[in-house]
């Protein structure tokens, strides 16, 4: 032990002298690591860098001339500009085939969900043309396909039309839909240039797999009234699934029309005949993703032909041929809208955020290259806000999308620009085809896309790993599916938030015993033939020591003395004279902490037990050296390894060794 003061001893002897007063021989035991003083800039440096800079961003601007950097610094905001030098016309093949591709998915998807959010056509497309092009030029993932997607066109057209009635008062409707839009990016754009990617971490997986599944059935509820022919005045505009349902069967005799049931279940089972053909084989990829384009020219040919729009089948009539007109002036920058469309903004935008970056994490790893979060937050967030004053609404990441591109051989972002082209010219040449398009060919695609959403092989995975996230799992489904989209998605950050609380406050502990034959110390509980040293009681904390739970760790530690005292007193065994704490999985403690341990050692010395402690880390020890805590229990009190403070503290061990 280090020279601090009387209490000290020489560890360096080969004999040490025990309370019972009793000498052994033992093996030489280690200094525990004095911390220099902490100097206070460095650490507090280091601990920004870490929470917010953990990438290092800055690594490559290191010793550079300033011309160097300022290239550097284009190409970090621009990453185009930094593959763009290498691009070649093989990858232009690739990336040509794989937009051409997800344009064929996604001109009848961005119809249907355009739909969804309770927006004319257009508006879908608008925006799978602005936001992928800009995407292009900032974002980091190769294989990710910008557009709108089912589960954000549900959410952003459920919490709007609370506000105002798409159908009553379309203007302010489509201005609120601009302003959520528009936030959604500032929210977005800001996580990213404060490194604030963390926070999405927060809502945990298994949330997101309940509300992605509930979500998905939501929609494919919502889909019942195009699938059936149904009126929309005539449909509730509740999405919880006991409204939809009494809605559907009150139309039951009047409200459904037998063509477009035909129409809409005939499309419904191609298209998912060929997302099973598309599943077995893997070189068929492109059949699922062409399946949508091929049923909306059949149906819309079938219904040109037959006029069956004048026996009642819906259809999706004109569609305005402008290319995105400026849409600034239709933000609210002022006023209750105004609160409206940030609140609005920020919920759409996280659960944006949060299937961009699961997506383009996905696919980065599947071909080995690091996707930057913080970027593709700035990247995702910079085309909603562009967007938003091009009559866009908000875009993300599409995992059905980007799973095609990715398959049809995509080599970078240029997939995009390819995508959005053909998108540009299908809204200024092509929409009139749409006219005759029914209604229930793009519920049918819609219904078809969102299966893949439920996710049960994920969600059987969480039950068996881990209930609390099974319960977060269904209770974020249930929300959804039974409530509203806007309650599910409370329920699943509430749950995630209340786990994270429960694994800080009420952290594990675990008494150690030795393995046989070993100098190791683990949990008698996973190692049932680990035996526990006679007159010592060897505990482990498995988190770190906080004011929200200190309180808590020092009274588990007490109470297992206690059992462990009644249970001795039983079977007639050694008193136990020593507690030791191994530190080990203890990664920081405060002030809070460090007093509770300071009245675990008086509470423990009126029971004539001493405190003992094992391996604390280099800012554990440094903050309790600061605090003195060391002078208090002594400085031989404190060991680098259980097997030391076993070895120091037991009299008895020499009979097992």
């Amino acid at each position: 032990m280090p020279d601090r003061g009387d209490k000290d001893v020489d560890m360096n002897e080969k004999s040490v002298s025990f309370s019972e007063g009793q000498t052994q021989n033992v093996p030489y035991i280690h200094k525990i690591g004095v911390p220099p003083k902490p100097n206070l800039v460095k650490e507090f440096k280091t601990t920004v860098k870490e929470t917010f800079f953990p990438d290092d961003p800055l690594r490559s601007f290191k010793d550079q001339p300033k011309s160097r950097k300022i290239v550097l610094g284009l190409q970090a905001i621009f990453p185009i500009l930094e593959w763009g030098r290498s691009y070649n016309f093989n990858k232009f093949r690739g990336d040509l085939i794989s937009g051409l591709t997800i344009a064929s998915l996604c001109i009848p998807q961005d119809i249907g969900y355009s739909k969804l959010a309770y927006l004319k056509p257009q508006y879908g497309l608008y925006s799978s043309f602005v936001p992928p092009l800009v995407y292009a030029f900032m974002g980091s993932s190769r294989d990710i396909a910008i557009g709108p997607v089912a589960v954000v066109s549900l959410l952003l057209g459920t919490l709007v039309s609370n506000e105002f009635d798409p159908d009553t008062q379309p203007d302010e409707y489509l201005r609120l839909i601009f302003t959520a839009t528009f936030f959604a990016g500032i929210t977005q754009a800001t996580l990213g240039v404060l490194r604030l990617g963390f926070l999405i971490d927060f809502l945990s997986h298994a949330a997101v797999v309940g509300f992605m599944g509930g979500a998905a059935i939501t929609i494919a509820l919502q889909q019942l009234k195009g699938f059936l022919g149904i009126s929309t005045k005539h449909f509730t505009k509740d999405t919880d699934v006991i409204s939809v349902m009494k809605s559907v069967f009150k139309n039951a005799h009047h409200g459904w029309n037998w063509q477009t049931i035909v129409i809409g279940a005939s499309f419904l089972a191609f298209l998912l005949v060929a997302k099973y053909i598309g599943k077995k084989n893997k070189k068929l990829f492109w059949v699922p993703a062409i399946a949508p384009l091929i049923s909306v020219i059949l149906s819309t040919f079938f219904v040109y032909i037959t006029h069956a729009d004048d026996e009642g089948v819906a259809i999706v009539g004109k569609i305005d041929k402008r290319i995105n007109p400026p849409s600034i002036d239709k933000i609210y920058f002022s006023g209750e809208n105004l609160v409206k469309g940030i609140r609005i903004g920020i919920e759409a935008g996280m659960i944006a955020l949060t299937e961009a970056v699961a997506i383009g994490r996905t696919f980065a790893s599947m071909k080995d290259y690091k996707v930057d979060g913080n970027k593709e937050m700035v990247a995702l967030g910079t085309m909603n806000v562009v967007g938003s004053i091009t009559s866009c609404y908000v875009a993300t990441g599409s995992f059905s999308r980007s799973a095609v591109n990715y398959m049809a051989g995509c080599q970078t972002a240029v997939s995009n620009i390819v995508m959005s082209i053909v998108v540009l010219l299908t809204v200024k040449f092509l929409t009139p085809l749409f006219k005759y398009t029914p209604n229930a060919i793009l519920s049918s695609i819609i219904i078809s896309a969102v299966i893949g959403l439920i996710d049960i092989d994920a969600a059987i995975l969480i039950w068996k790993v881990d209930k609390f996230d099974f319960v977060a799992c269904m209770g974020a489904f249930l929300g959804v599916v039974f409530k509203s989209v806007e309650t599910g998605l409370l329920i699943a950050v509430v749950i995630s938030f209340a786990k994270i609380l429960l694994q800080v406050t009420r952290p594990r502990t675990a008494i150690l015993g030795k393995i046989p034959m070993s100098g190791v110390y683990r949990n008698i509980e996973q190692y049932p033939e680990a035996s526990k040293i006679p007159g010592v009681l060897i505990v482990r904390v498995d988190s770190a020591v906080y004011f929200s739970n200190s309180n808590y760790i020092k009274e588990r530690i007490l109470r297992w003395l206690t059992e462990e005292e009644e249970e001795d007193d039983d079977l007639k065994a050694t008193k136990i004279h020593f507690l030791i704490v191994e530190l080990s999985p203890v990664t920081d403690i405060d002030t809070s902490g460090i007093h509770a341990f300071e009245e675990l050692y008086r509470s423990l010395r009126k029971r004539d037990v001493q405190l003992v402690l094992a391996n604390p880390g280099q800012q554990v020890l440094d903050k309790l050296y600061a605090s003195g805590f060391p002078d208090l229990i002594g400085e031989n009190k404190i060991f680098l390894t259980v097997a030391d403070a076993v070895h120091t503290c037991s009299p008895k061990l020499n009979h097992e060794v």
